[in-house]
């Protein structure tokens, strides 16, 4: 498969998330999905890695390497309890709209830490977005 491939199958699955998400929030707290969840992935990314023999490769990883996927790791737990606790609030139709504005982000900080470069499409297309997500809050 190629990364658009990966990349669909991504999106499929986060979309497929929100729904089972909700689901699963019947009757518990938010916090508590969130560690199920998150205990479920820690699971399949450690199979993952033995199953490839990937973990031969954790002595050649820098401290930089570490610190940044620590503070990603740091970031998606804030993410995924955040999105918990609005899904656990509000319709999953709601949430999952603003949560995909996370592109808008990544577009903003790719450009101003990466120094990656924004085509006008990009932005029309983050313009876009924004507008989407406030349409479907009304």
């Amino acid at each position: 498969m190629n990364w658009l491939s990966y990349a669909i199958l991504g999106a499929f699955a986060a979309g497929a998330t929100a729904v089972l998400a909700k689901l699963g929030l019947e009757g518990i707290p938010s916090n508590l999905a969130v560690a199920i969840r998150t205990g479920v992935v820690l699971l399949l990314a450690w199979g993952l890695v033995f199953a490839r023999n990937e973990q031969a490769s954790l002595p050649l990883l820098s401290t930089r390497a570490w610190v940044f996927l620590a503070l990603s790791g740091l970031a998606t737990g804030l993410s995924w309890i955040a999105y918990f606790k609005a899904l656990s609030l509000a319709p999953a139709v709601r949430v999952a709209p603003i949560d995909k504005l996370s592109l808008v982000f990544t577009l903003g900080l790719a450009a101003l830490v990466l120094g990656e470069s924004l085509s006008w499409k990009s932005v029309l297309g983050a313009v876009l977005m924004i507008a989407g997500a406030v349409l479907t809050l009304a």
